[in-house]
């Protein structure tokens, strides 16, 4: 049975949580069973405090990431995990070609600059570099801006968020497709950073 990570920390199940408030009480609860605070306890009462504290962590980490949170939440409402995710919508299409050209194209380029040996070349290298690094920061910033849009939506339908069965069903439709479109920009997003940190060295 899957742990309800908003019972542990006494919240409602909702959409959406305010990250500051959740810190506050990650930071209240697991203080008291903080490794550091029961190292002098019997055996059995830190192996159940460090438990403890696992669980909390693990719930935090989810609980304050609107993708994790937001498959928590799905799989305690529908009893089963979202389903994969599905095909790119048509409106992001473009983006997605955009940015896996990008990426391999930053790919071939790292190729290429990791045969180099002459220190002159290297030089060359570099400033080409850098223009690869501004085209994949552009990238990363639509993205950015798009997921921006997603979390202002996921705000609105937590303020929509009731037990009345029928608008429940299709406000929970509708997060996992949020949850989704959050999976591909988290996906993106990790791309473009891995290129864009290895182009700088």
């Amino acid at each position: 049975m899957i742990t309800d990570y908003f019972a542990l920390f006494n919240e409602p199940r909702r959409p959406w949580l305010d990250a500051e408030l959740l810190k506050q009480k990650f930071l209240a609860l697991s203080a008291a069973v903080h490794p550091d605070r029961v190292h002098n306890l019997g055996e059995v009462d830190r192996a159940a405090a460090q438990e403890h504290y696992t669980e909390l962590n693990a719930a935090y980490n989810c609980l304050r990431e609107p993708k994790e949170r937001l498959q928590h939440l799905l799989e305690l409402e529908l009893g089963a995990l979202p389903k994969d995710i599905q095909r790119i919508p048509s409106d992001l299409m473009d983006l997605s070609l955009e940015i896996g050209k990008a990426c391999r194209e930053a790919d071939a380029f790292l190729a290429e600059k990791a045969k180099i040996t002459s220190p002159l070349l290297q030089v060359t290298f570099f400033e080409r570099s850098q223009e690869f690094v501004e085209n994949l920061q552009a990238l990363r910033q639509r993205v950015h801006a798009l997921n921006e849009r997603l979390t202002a939506e996921l705000k609105e339908i937590d303020a929509a968020w009731t037990a009345d069965s029928a608008s429940h069903t299709a406000l929970l439709q509708r997060l996992e497709e949020l949850y989704r479109l959050f999976s591909y920009f988290a996906r993106w997003t990790a791309q473009i950073q891995e290129r864009a940190v290895r182009l700088m060295f």
